[in-house]
């Protein structure tokens, strides 16, 4: 069925497929500096650098880092907010030939030493905020050098002044042999680095999700997953120089970085940098920067739809609206468009798919298109389709089943984990390499797709993935648990919040006070979209004949005592 592609009458002025070029993502930015030597790469804070001077940027980086030793197959992790370092930092690895892992600037030190080790990092790049989490544990990891940057390394004199004067000054002096600064790393006179002999099918990039059994995975990602991935969301925003995209969402985050920061480079457009969301920093940026493309996830749209600046903000320059990462309510998409329209803006807030293991989205709602509750269909080069459960076989139109996908921007698998790898990619009668994607949807006999729901056990929190097996493993470690285990529960503002199940060794301790002495301890050692918003203490907990903890009865329960609300 997948062969018919009935999707294709939608694609409008969209090619069908795209010459995409065999060069590394490095050499791809040039080809865009080439074209577009002296428009804008990036807005950061009001802090502006061309195409020419990002290209200086990433070449003095790569100076600089080949100085200090990384080489080719070597790994670094950036553990950055979005930023000018995080960006220029990802791009002068790539022209070494290296190969950097993307983790959250707020991860704890335990999450920070996995990740470290999960990519064999020797190098890492962070704020010195969070210098004292990567010291505790960098003796447990085979991390060399830490790079530190402040946040204020691209901001004016006043914006410096005013960050110093609240947080900056809290900072505790840094004084440590293995720490390099990147104001005198960027500073310094290093031999010019010469370019790696890297294929555009070499691993570039590790990202991380979930995987099969909800411990995250490093997702092994190449030069062509990103061009690929970059060249086909600007082909169907129809984005090109001169436009702008607001990078509200993480560079950790598949979508922030595939699609806010490397698609906007691949098109010769502007990424605006935003380092913190807020809704008021939304509209006040919307408000000077003007830009033309926003992209997030339900939660954001819903948040900016409430907030009463962004509602008094012009909004007619948005060209386009696009919502991922989760399933978009028709509430959330009524309620933003009409905020829009208010504001004198004419765009639809469409819907999109994607999943880290393709670098993120690969499909959407075309431009000229709507249908309720539907995902769209597959970008340029992309196929889909749907297989019955449990099987590779497909399945009847309008049958649910798994979605799978296949195409250039498919993952090269997770590193390190080749059952887990052989179990997500599969080889159809086909010929083809399938990624099996764990989610159950539907296909139209026009080629939308329907997404309904996820086979993996995974939380999704604010857009954010939340694996259950780490939360409960924290919570186990309080000494008064027995036994726990967590679930996503519905909530109008997260779309998911985490609730935790627990039995207690001696049950007469529940309390409200205990409740919050184990949520407290989850703060300790989670981040905090990970972090159980409430605790129900039980003398037992369900289980499988095999003796697992049953959550999916747990779920059941709580969807029926909310539905009796």
């Amino acid at each position: 069925m997948y062969e018919q592609k009935p999707w294709l009458k939608f694609y409008g002025n969209i090619p069908v497929t795209i010459a995409y070029p065999k060069v590394t993502m490095y050499e791809a930015v040039m080809q865009t500096v080439r074209e577009h030597p002296d428009d804008i790469a990036y807005d950061f804070l009001g802090y502006t650098a061309t195409y020419k001077t990002f290209a200086q940027q990433i070449d003095r980086c790569a100076d600089a880092l080949a100085g200090l030793g990384l080489k080719k197959g070597d790994r670094i992790t950036i553990s950055m907010p979005t930023s000018p370092q995080g960006i220029i930092c990802f791009y002068a690895v790539n022209k070494l030939g290296a190969v950097s892992s993307m983790i959250h600037p707020l991860s704890t030190p335990e999450e920070i030493r996995m990740y470290l080790n999960i990519s064999k990092s020797k190098f890492a790049l962070t704020m010195d905020l969070f210098y004292a989490k990567f010291k505790e544990i960098k003796g447990k990891t085979q991390l060399q050098k830490i790079i530190l940057t402040g946040i204020t390394d691209y901001l004016g004199i006043l914006k410096k002044t005013a960050f110093y004067l609240v947080e900056g000054r809290k900072i505790p002096a840094i004084h440590d042999p293995d720490v390099v600064w990147w104001n005198k790393l960027m500073k310094a006179s290093y031999p010019r680095a010469g370019k790696a002999d890297m294929k555009p099918d070499d691993m570039a990039a590790i990202l991380y999700s979930g995987g099969t059994t909800g411990v995250p995975k490093g997702i092994m990602l190449s030069n062509m997953n990103f061009i690929s991935e970059g060249k086909q969301v600007t082909e169907w925003a129809r984005l090109s120089g001169g436009d702008s995209v607001l990078a509200i969402l993480p560079i950790f985050h598949g979508f922030g970085l595939g699609v806010c920061v490397n698609a906007a480079f691949m098109g010769g457009g502007k990424s605006v940098l935003v380092p913190q969301f807020t809704p008021k920093t939304v509209a006040k940026m919307i408000k000077s920067v003007r830009p033309n493309f926003l992209v997030g996830v339900p939660t954001l749209f819903d948040a900016l739809s409430r907030d009463p600046l962004f509602r008094k903000t012009d909004l007619s320059c948005l060209k386009a609206t696009f919502s991922g990462a989760d399933s978009l309510t028709s509430k959330v998409k009524k309620s933003f468009e009409e905020t829009v329209s208010s504001g004198g803006g004419d765009v639809k807030l469409m819907q999109g798919y994607g999943l880290t293991v393709a670098v993120t989205a690969i499909m959407a709602m075309p431009l000229t298109e709507y249908r309720e509750g539907s995902i769209g269909i597959p970008f340029p080069d992309m196929l889909a389709k749907i297989v019955k459960l449990g099987t590779m076989e497909e399945a009847p139109l309008g049958e649910e089943g798994e979605i799978c996908v296949s195409g250039p921007a498919v993952m090269l698998g997770y590193i390190d984990q080749p059952e887990e790898t052989g179990n997500t990619l599969k080889k159809h009668s086909d010929g083809r390499v399938w990624l099996h994607t764990g989610d159950v949807g539907v296909m139209d006999k026009d080629g939308f797709f329907y997404f309904k729901l996820r086979q993996k056990r995974m939380i999704k929190s604010s857009g954010m993935n939340v694996y259950p097996h780490q939360v409960e493993d924290v919570i186990s470690e309080h000494p008064d648990v027995k036994e726990a285990c967590v679930i996503g529960v519905p909530d109008e503002a997260q779309v998911q919040r985490v609730k935790g199940f627990v039995v207690l060794k001696d049950p007469s301790k529940a309390s409200p006070e205990k409740e919050k002495e184990i949520i407290e301890h989850c703060r300790k050692h989670l981040i905090k979209w990970s972090c159980p918003r409430e605790i129900e203490f039980r003398d037992d907990l369900p289980h499988t004949l095999v003796g697992k903890v049953a959550f999916n009865v747990l779920e059941k329960e709580e969807l029926a005592r909310l539905n009796k609300q």
